[in-house]
């Protein structure tokens, strides 16, 4: 097949798509990539892409097109220009690339209008369009402070149903997401649950290997508003007189400094901020786990959504401690691979830890428990199987 898949972020940012990219390329398909220029988180863009160089590559098989992006550096305003330069200058962009795909696949993040380059190639060409969806919209920007009764999400809402209204076919991260396009956007055809996988290495998790008589609880991911890392350091707070239990925090984020700021207020010895690794380099934070800790604001539709962080821990085979609602809450429960408070409480969050860190004897289980949840629902291979097989079915002008 030769598949257009549109993001706004590819390697070298860290996103699922790139090994989803990758492996669809290593299967023989022909993979055309628009996207902007990589600078996610830093806001800044990367050096080697200034200045109109590497407007176009080949990475791992994949033909990657780069259009013009305004950087996000910081602010609300920056950010905003920034999701609107890329629209218009992938759009633009999508004018002339090849017109012979058989398939467009928006990987839909934030914001949804990424999807407006996809829409256009599907009214130049009649290719069928699907969008996967990772984040709600317009729901994301009322879950970071956005008034439903807001000029901005008043205009959101009407653009945000044309976008997913166009769509052949709808894609989502979480069983959940139906439930809001068909109560809040009118939308009830051609909706496919499709949950992500975690990359290969996070499949090879070795035991841990020295016992530092340390409970290590690990964070790993983007430290941004909606993550509510601020509740771990609640947490933390609760149990700072507990000296075996050590929180590591590891990844960057637009909430980063505000944690590291509460966490000096607080006094927190018991807290490590890592900084950000590139992805090959996560394993030894991953093997160095007692268990891994997972927390998100408390908001109904932010609930529903199942961060890719959870595919990453369950593969790894170790144990899961939430402060987390809705799908991630379902899951835990169900795989029985760890134990959850409700979102933003960390009081109850500090003592499930606290029963977690004297239960040793049901580490083990917790994490066996994980990794088997992981390979029934979210393996690699069962996951490109189907969407290969989702593709055929949307080519061939069926219902997914």
């Amino acid at each position: 097949m030769k598949i257009l898949v549109i993001d706004q972020h590819f390697y070298p940012e860290q996103f699922r798509v790139n090994d989803i990219c990758f492996e669809l390329a290593k299967e023989g398909h022909d993979v055309t990539v628009l996207t902007g220029l990589p600078n996610y988180p830093s806001g800044v863009v990367e050096p080697e892409y200034r200045w109109f160089k590497k407007r176009y590559e080949i990475i791992n098989g994949v033909k990657v097109h780069r259009s013009w992006i305004l950087e996000r550096r910081s602010g609300t305003l920056r950010l905003a220009l920034n999701y609107i330069s890329f629209v218009i200058t992938g759009s633009i962009k999508a004018l002339f690339l090849k017109k012979d795909f058989d398939v467009v696949l928006v990987y839909q993040t934030s914001p949804v209008t990424m999807a407006i380059p996809g829409i256009v190639v599907k009214k130049l060409t009649k290719t069928p369009l699907i969008i996967y969806c990772h984040d709600l919209w317009p729901e994301s920007i009322a879950s970071a402070g956005i008034s439903p009764d807001s000029k901005i999400y008043s205009i959101l809402l009407p653009v945000s149903k044309w976008i997913y209204k166009s769509a052949n076919g709808i894609f989502t991260s979480s069983k959940l997401f139906e439930k809001y396009f068909n109560n809040k956007l009118g939308i009830y055809e051609n909706i496919t649950h499709l949950p992500v996988y975690a990359e290969a290495l996070f499949e090879n998790i070795k035991p841990k290997s020295i016992d530092d008589g340390n409970t290590n609880l690990v964070f790993a991911g983007n430290i941004g508003e909606m993550q509510s890392v601020e509740t771990i350091l609640l947490a933390a707070n609760e149990l700072k007189n507990e000296d075996q239990i050590k929180f590591h925090i590891v990844g960057d984020g637009s909430s980063r400094e505000k944690c590291q700021k509460l966490a000096e207020d607080l006094g927190l010895s018991n807290v490590i901020f890592h900084g950000q690794y590139p992805l090959t380099e996560m394993p030894r934070f991953y093997e160095m786990a007692d268990a891994f800790l997972i927390t998100l604001k408390e908001n109904k539709v932010i609930s529903y959504t199942l961060p890719n962080k959870v595919q990453s821990y369950m593969a790894a085979g170790k144990p899961i401690l939430g402060a987390i609602d809705g799908e991630t809450q379902l899951v835990i429960n169900e795989s029985d691979c760890g134990l959850c408070a409700s979102a933003e409480d960390y009081k109850t969050f500090a003592t499930l830890i606290k029963q977690f860190t004297n239960e040793k004897e049901k580490h083990e289980t917790y994490g066996r428990n994980a990794r088997k949840y992981y390979d029934q629902h979210f393996s690699k291979v069962n996951y490109m199987k189907r969407l290969n097989h989702l593709f055929k079915k949307i080519i061939s002008g069926r219902d997914a």
